[in-house]
Order: structure tokens, then sequence, then C-alpha cells
């Protein structure tokens, strides 16, 4: 099974750049087209927060007229801090799952051989995310429905500590509610996060915990702990989650923009493995 996770799109109203430099309309347009290209196709997409800057409805808007325009088929979103989640909720309720639940925008994924489970962390006027004992409650039960089906989470915010000061200073708030609902329930796999706007694994309880690079700009990686962030042009990038059975998961990083090749390995008769 193929799940393609998109994260920080932050797109803004046509014309408009983000941060003054940022052209993530373009950027989100980009990385959806390359999805679009994959084969075989992805079995879900999943956008993991942060599809908009400011959270205004042109901005929603303007997110669905790319998604019309660049990557048929169902896709599943939920909100990040740059969201609003009453604005997403009335701008993009033809998107499967955002109006299940009636306060937040979370819901399960079934009838796949993973079930994935779209966790709603958004704190409004708040960077940093959070969970409600209700929602705990919740996620709870949801597992407790499943408890021998392989399982992938999906927030926007991050659960782990990662290194990156400024960055978890706006994680997850408490984690440790969080972590002990994940260790009562070995089915969950993976967890999958955005956010931080870089490539990082980490762990949650028994569970591999990722986090994607964002298909526009990237937070600049500093463990200095005076530094307040900054971000720069480092590729663009999404995330491929595999999974086998068996096996379980593998995760790829996916470079939205095109690059040189691809060229064939022409083996050398020096090449000292040669006989396989």
């Amino acid at each position: 099974m193929l799940i393609v996770q998109l994260t920080d799109l932050h797109v803004r109203p046509r014309g408009v750049a983000c941060n003054r430099v940022s052209e993530t309309n373009m950027l989100t347009e980009q990385a959806f087209r390359a999805v679009s290209r994959m084969q075989p196709k992805p079995d879900l997409v999943l956008i993991t927060g942060d599809l908009t800057e400011c959270g205004l409805a042109s901005e929603y808007d303007n997110f669905a007229a790319i998604l019309r325009r660049c990557l048929p088929g169902p896709v599943y979103v939920i909100p990040g801090n740059h969201d609003r989640r009453e604005v997403l909720r009335e701008r993009l309720a033809h998107l499967p799952g955002v109006s299940a639940d009636p306060s937040f925008v979370q819901y399960t994924i079934e009838d796949h051989p993973v079930r994935v489970i779209m966790l709603d962390t958004l704190v409004p006027g708040h960077n940093h995310g959070a969970l409600s004992e209700a929602q705990l409650a919740w996620l709870d039960a949801k597992l407790a429905e499943q408890p021998s089906k392989p399982t992938l989470i999906a927030m926007h915010h991050p659960a782990f500590a990662t290194a990156l000061p400024h960055m978890d200073r706006i994680a997850l708030q408490p984690m440790e509610p969080f972590r002990d609902v994940i260790a009562r329930h070995p089915q969950v796999g993976r967890i999958i996060a955005g956010h931080h706007h870089r490539p990082i694994i980490g762990q949650i309880a028994h569970a591999v915990a990722s986090i994607s690079p964002s298909v526009a700009h990237q937070v600049e990686l500093t463990f200095d702990p005076n530094n307040s962030g900054a971000f720069n042009f480092e590729p663009p990038a999404f995330q491929a989650h595999v999974w086998l059975p068996g096996t379980g998961f593998a995760t790829h990083t996916v470079y939205t923009q095109a690059y040189p090749g691809p060229y064939p390995f022409l083996t050398e008769p020096d090449y000292p493995g040669a006989k396989d």
C-alpha cells in the first residue's frame, strides 16, 4: 500500500507570495503534479496541515482550485496552526472526512490494508498543538475498535522532541498523554507529522514517528537554543510511506522538482561486485 504525505503548503491568495519571497502557490502546484505522475498511483494522499498561510477563505478557494486542476482523486486533509478550522470546514466541506466530526477535523480512513487516523491538533490563535481529553478519549476508542489492524496516525504537530529548540517549543503540548495512548495500542506502526519543515525520524512509545519536509520552503537546520528560526529554499519534497505485508512501513522522501536523468548504470568490467 502506498500512502503519500504532503505537508505545509502555505497557500496564499492568487498572485501573493508567502513571507514575500516563497511562491507557495506555484510550489504546491508543482508538488501536486509530481504526485499525479507517480506510478503506481498512490492508494491515499494525505495533507498534514498548514494548507494555507493565514486561513483565509480566498486561500482555501485557491487551494481547492489548484487541487482540482492538478491532483484528481480523493485527498484527505487536517489543519495546522496556520489554518482556521471553521473556515477550512466551510470552504473544503467537499473533501472526505472534513465534516465527519462536529467539532474537529478528525476522522478515520477505512477499507485499506492500513487503517489511517487523521488527528486535529490545532489550537486557535497559537503555534503549538494540543489534543484535548475528549480527543484523546476518541483516539483511544478508535484504536480499540481494531486492535489487530496495522494503523498509521497523521497529525500536524509532532509529538516527539527533535532538538530544534525553536520548533520543539511549538510542537504538541503536552506530549505525554498522547504517548500514553499510543503505548496501549501496539498496532500503531507509524505516526506522521508536519510543522517542522524538515525530514526527521523519531519514536513515540513503540511506534516510529516521522516528519515530512514541506512542499514549499524548509526550516533552517540549527541546534542553537538561542536561534529564533528562519527558512530557506532547500529542495521542496514530500514523503511516500509504503506498507508491505510481513514487513511494515518504509518511508521515502520524494523531491518535487525535476532533475537530470535517469541514466543507466553502465558497470565497468573492473567493478568488484560484478558477480551480483
